[in-house]
């Protein structure tokens, strides 16, 4: 698998940037009315303006982190077998996921339980790490189809994915297939991925995709980076045309669409400016994915202290992003990456001492 040789820089930042803005779209989620319904501590205060920007990324947050997901497969099968992907992942996604549910998810519930006057009660539940619990599962699906890929590049299936995807054709049929998707599901509402059969199939294709647009070599990219100015100002349309509803009733094929033209935008931009080393991304690229699992507990924690503080929505706001941030980023530094029986548990490997 000779496609693509020298490590992506661009991919591991927008991995971290993706993992950084789902954290600041959680904590916004305690801003609006309808937190509660959706299981966030929730302030008596709204900040409505907020919705804005957090509408534009909830279409695409989650479908760009399943696409570099996908990617990251297809470098780590350049070097590893079958079994010892398996082996790797089961150990980075799998044991984490089991222990997120077990440990993780359960201390933010009792944390909102408590804040609520509720009785608190373990819960076994994988809550926002559902994420890893479908990663674990495309792994498993797909890494035969990815393996055949390796080995026969050169075949009729694996050119055919290169030619597919070294043209415009393979962007539209990445835009087609997650418009099918959509048109068979039929989800209600389309950003609810969350342990649902939509959340499940975008996943999938989005997984699929991402392999195969690194499998098609450098070309896919140049298209891509060409077109990057049509690809975010139609995405800006789309959601122009969505958020002030200048369609009565926005259909899911075409919030699926703008999924495509956002997700490929950041990946033309990020191709361009983000594709270079620096000693700021080694460790971003370490941390964020224990700050994935861990940031609820902090989240909910700092929203449980900080709510009832009579002080503005905007001043708690803040409060709640610099504790969660603190927080995380402290037990990482301080905890997790030093206690070397924890790294596993936060998909890291075991060291004979601190990185």
């Amino acid at each position: 698998m000779t496609a693509i040789n020298t490590r992506r820089y661009d991919i591991d930042w927008i991995r971290v940037i993706a993992i950084g803005l789902l954290l600041i779209y959680h904590i916004a989620i305690g801003f609006q009315p309808w937190g509660l319904f959706i299981g966030f501590i929730q302030s008596e205060n709204s900040i409505s303006a907020i919705w804005t920007p957090m509408s534009m990324l909830n279409v695409w947050r989650i479908p760009l982190l399943f696409f570099v997901s996908g990617m990251g497969v297809f470098f780590a099968i350049k070097r590893r077998s079958w079994k010892a992907l398996i082996k790797e992942r089961t150990g980075r996604i799998f044991i984490p996921y089991l222990f997120g549910i077990a440990c993780i998810a359960p201390l933010h519930i009792i944390i909102l339980q408590h804040y609520y006057g509720q009785e608190m009660t373990y819960i076994l539940n994988p809550g926002h790490l559902w994420f890893l619990g479908n990663i674990f599962i495309y792994v498993l699906l797909l890494s035969p189809f990815f393996f055949y890929l390796k080995k026969h590049e050169n075949g009729k299936i694996g050119l055919l994915i290169k030619k597919v995807f070294q043209s415009p054709f393979g962007f539209i049929v990445i835009v087609l297939s997650l418009t099918a998707e959509v048109l068979i599901v039929q989800p209600n509402p389309y950003e609810l991925y969350a342990q649902t059969w939509h959340g499940f199939f975008l996943g999938l294709l989005a997984f699929l995709f991402g392999f195969c647009c690194v499998y098609s070599g450098k070309e896919f990219w140049g298209f891509i980076l060409k077109w990057r100015w049509l690809l975010i100002l139609v995405a800006v349309a789309l959601y122009t045309i969505r958020i002030l509803g200048l369609q009565p009733q926005i259909q899911n094929y075409l919030v699926a669409a703008e999924t495509c033209f956002w997700v490929f935008s950041v990946f033309a931009f990020g191709y361009k400016y983000l594709n270079k080393p620096s000693k700021a991304l080694t460790y971003l690229s370490q941390a964020a994915y224990p700050i994935y699992i861990i940031h609820m507990a902090f989240l909910y924690l700092g929203s449980s202290l900080i709510f009832p503080l009579d002080i503005p929505v905007v001043l708690q706001f803040v409060l709640v992003v610099a504790f969660t941030f603190v927080g995380c980023f402290g037990f990482y530094e301080l905890i997790i990456r030093r206690v070397f029986i924890l790294r596993p548990l936060f998909g890291l490997k075991m060291k004979t001492k601190a990185e």
